[in-house]
Formats: C-alpha cells, sequence, structure tokens
C-alpha cells in the first residue's frame, strides 16, 4: 500500500497534503472551537437570564457526547468517512445555529427554560455527535497517508483542534465588542455558516489513499471489541484510564487557570497567557507525537508526560506557588511553566492515543477502536471541571485581591489561592496512578520488544 501512495502523490487528487492534512486540519480547526466556551458563557447567562453555573453545562454536555458519539459511531466512521464528516458538518453548524436561535429567544424570554435546554440539546448533543464524528473522521486516513510518521500526521490534525481556540477566541471577542446588541447569538449564526463551509470544503476533500482497501479487508475480520479482546484485556484497559485520567488532570487545571492567573498578580496579563496556554496545547498535540515516531514504544511519550506533570505540579505545592507568587518572580515562573506543562501534556494526550492504539491492534478497526477510547474524553469532560469546582469550593477560603486597571481605576478580585492548590493536591495523586498504570499494565509491543 505504502509503495502505491507513494507513485500517487504528483497531482492535487492524489497528494497527502490536498486529501489528508488540510481537509483534517479544516474539519479540526472548525469543531476545536468547543474549547472557546469559555469566552461567551457569562455573556450567555446574562443574555438569557440564568447563572453561569446553569448554562456550564452545555460544554459538559457537548464533551459528553463528543465521547459517546465517538464511541457509538466509530463504527460509521471505519465503513465510510465521507458519510461520516458530512454527518459532521451537518451536526456541528447545525448545532451551532440552533445554539444561536436559542440564545435569541432566551433573550425575548429571560429566563425562560426552553432556551436553556434548547442549548443543552444543541450544544450540547447536536454540536457533540458533530465534534465527535468530525474528530475522528480524518484520523485514520491521515495515519494511512502518512504511514512513515503517523504520529505527525494525527498531530498535525489535532494540533489544529488546541489551536482552534489560539485563533478562535480573539475573533469571537471582536465579534462580541462590534456586532451590538445581541452581537452573542448573532456570532453563533454567523458562524455556523462559516464553519459549514470550512467542514463541507474538508469533506469533499478527505479521501482514503488508492489501494488502501485491500489490506484493510485483510487485516478487518472481527469487530473492535474482538480486536481489543486479542490481546491481555488489562492492556486497553490501561490505555483508557491513561487517556481518561490526563484529560481529568488537565480540564482540572485549565477551568481553574484564569483564576490562578489571578492569584499570581498577572490579572492584566490572563489574555496573553490564555493564548499562550493554547499554543502549548496545541504544540504539545504536534511535538510529543512527533517525538513518539522517533521512539521504538510510543507509550514512553506518556511516561514522559506525566513524570513532567508530576514534577512541575510537586514544585508549585512544595513551594506554596499559587499562594505566594504575587511579586515573587520566580514562583510566578513556576507556576507558569506549570500551566503551560499540563497544557502542553493534555494536548500530547490526545495526539498520542490512536497512534499508541494502532501499534497495539493494528489498522482493522482503528477508528472504531479510537472511539470506543474517546468515551474517556467525554466521562473526563463530566469530571474534571466538576472535580476543580467541588475542591475550590469545599477547601480554603475566599480572599479579596486588588488590581490595578489601565484607567487608573481599582478592581477587586475574589480568589480562593488554597482552593487552587487542594486541586493540584488531587491531580498530583492522578499523575502518579496514571505513571504506574503505563509502567505496570500497559505492556510493550511486539514491535518494541524484538527491537530490545
Amino acid at each position: 500500500m505504502g509503495e502505491q501512495v507513494k507513485k500517487n502523490t504528483g497531482g492535487w487528487r492524489s497528494n497527502k497534503w490536498f486529501r489528508a492534512a488540510i481537509p483534517a486540519l479544516l474539519l479540526h480547526c472548525s469543531i476545536g472551537t468547543v474549547y472557546c466556551w469559555s469566552i461567551f458563557s457569562q455573556e450567555i447567562a446574562d443574555y438569557i437570564g440564568f447563572s453561569k453555573g446553569a448554562t456550564e453545562w452545555a460544554f459538559s454536555f457537548a464533551i459528553f457526547f463528543l465521547g459517546m458519539s465517538a464511541a457509538f459511531l466509530g463504527n460509521v466512521v471505519e465503513k465510510d468517512i465521507h458519510k461520516s464528516s458530512l454527518l459532521a458538518a451537518i451536526c456541528f453548524s447545525l448545532g451551532m445555529a440552533g445554539t444561536g436561535f436559542f440564545i435569541y429567544y432566551g433573550g425575548m424570554h429571560q429566563g425562560s427554560m426552553l432556551s436553556l435546554i434548547g442549548i443543552y440539546l444543541c450544544y450540547g448533543f447536536l454540536m457533540g455527535v458533530g465534534l465527535g464524528t468530525g474528530y475522528l473522521s480524518p484520523v485514520k486516513t491521515l495515519m494511512l497517508w502518512f504511514e512513515d510518521r503517523k504520529g505527525l500526521a494525527t498531530g498535525l490534525a489535532v494540533a489544529g483542534f488546541g489551536a482552534a481556540k489560539a485563533i478562535a477566541s480573539p475573533i469571537m471577542q471582536t465579534m462580541l465588542d462590534n456586532l451590538g446588541e445581541g452581537g452573542i447569538y448573532k456570532m453563533f449564526l454567523i458562524l455556523a455558516i462559516v464553519y459549514f463551509i470550512m467542514m463541507f470544503a474538508g469533506h469533499l476533500l478527505l479521501k482514503k489513499p488508492d489501494g488502501w482497501h485491500e489490506p484493510q479487508k485483510q487485516e478487518k475480520g472481527q469487530g473492535a471489541l474482538d480486536v481489543i479482546k486479542s490481546k491481555p484485556i488489562a492492556n486497553y484497559i490501561g490505555i483508557w484510564l491513561m487517556f481518561y485520567i490526563n484529560i481529568t488532570c488537565g480540564l482540572a487545571l485549565i477551568s481553574q487557570e484564569k483564576m490562578i492567573v489571578k492569584c499570581i498578580g498577572l490579572a492584566s496579563a490572563a489574555g496573553v497567557i490564555a493564548t499562550v496556554s493554547a499554543i502549548f496545547n496545541a504544540g504539545g498535540r504536534l511535538g510529543f507525537s512527533a517525538w513518539a515516531d522517533t521512539m521504538k514504544d510510543r507509550n514512553t511519550i506518556y511516561k514522559i508526560i506525566f513524570v513532567l506533570s508530576i514534577a512541575f505540579t510537586g514544585i508549585v505545592l512544595v513551594t506554596n506557588g499559587i499562594k505566594n507568587g504575587e511579586g515573587n518572580y520566580l514562583l510566578i515562573a513556576l507556576v507558569l511553566g506549570l500551566i503551560f506543562v499540563v497544557n502542553a501534556g493534555y494536548g500530547g494526550g490526545f495526539s498520542n492515543v490512536p497512534t499508541l492504539l494502532s501499534d497495539h491492534y493494528g489498522m482493522g478497526n482503528i477508528s472504531a477502536i479510537h472511539g470506543i477510547t474517546l468515551s474517556a474524553w467525554g466521562f473526563a469532560g463530566l469530571t474534571g471541571n466538576q472535580m476543580a469546582t467541588w475542591i475550590v469550593n469545599t477547601f480554603g477560603t475566599e480572599v479579596e485581591l486588588e488590581h490595578a486597571l489601565a484607567d487608573g481605576s481599582v478592581e477587586i478580585l475574589h480568589v480562593n489561592p488554597t482552593g487552587y492548590q487542594f486541586v493540584l493536591y488531587a491531580t498530583i495523586v492522578l499523575y502518579i496512578i496514571s505513571l504506574v498504570i503505563s509502567l505496570v499494565m500497559v505492556r510493550p509491543t511486539d514491535k518494541a520488544k524484538a527491537a530490545r
């Protein structure tokens, strides 16, 4: 197959960049904007007359249904990437347009449960289905086209998912600032059209390489669960748990990132730091996966991610960096280092899981197996943020910090430094558990054993 692909890379119709990389970026850069939720969540809550906590569930549902749709529709992606990528474009853009409509309705009928439920269904369920199928659709195609650099290829696409927040956030903020009254629902309606065009273009371009189907048929023969059971089941459970815990820890810290930055006296730079952390997130997706291509056992990259996360979390805990960081440049650097390392490791966990799975279980049912594994993302979406919120609300006490604004006035910030430190106690324990799992449960592949 690889030889045939190389023969057919002359024209754009059979070029791996036009048929795999570019459509993957079009799809992932669109659906990745789900992580822009924090940019407009407060505006939605204010516009429809509900608390921010009530509207936050829309994002949690989106991530949950991303994982569930990937798990249950993985076989659809396996059989026909054109149907799955079209389904992704339709569901994601309809979900975004529907969210805009129900925000509009909520503005007309403040406090209406219909508007809140409508947002849950559109942003949570419909967009979630678009996210799951859109995330999966290009991954196997990339690995088939870039069979010698599978990690680099999947990292490139998944980096688009991570970079979407950095790209779209300033655009969304500009739209909110300039669209006038009702700008929040107008933004959703406009972006629904833009993202449908991008995703539909990706759907039209996406194509598996000529000759891929014959080896696929030879490998297939059995379902995804049968393939998983062909190896010790503890191996797959270990991969699933590593993936789940890494996402849970990442979401726990990222959800508190803005408040932690305020604690260390960088409130005025919170927007810049959020952009830089998003770049680390995207860079981790590309860098860690490309690095893993050079390793005999891709599981090594997870061990590196967990060791780095444990080290930086431990240093910030020992120095009490969040509580004592304001005015101390060394502690500020350590806290920022923690934020950036966790973001990079969070992204790297995503980009390496499909290639790790393909090393263990082959390419025959990789879309379906990857889809089942993404259920970990769905469950982490329901637990990561909520775990951190519960810890912050339960431990420590809220204190007031003064923040000087550009116009000379002073803003009072309410933060809980002790609570954020306790979040780190929870994440370091989970990271240690993940490291043990990667060492004990996830065994080296046959290829890695042979290379020893």
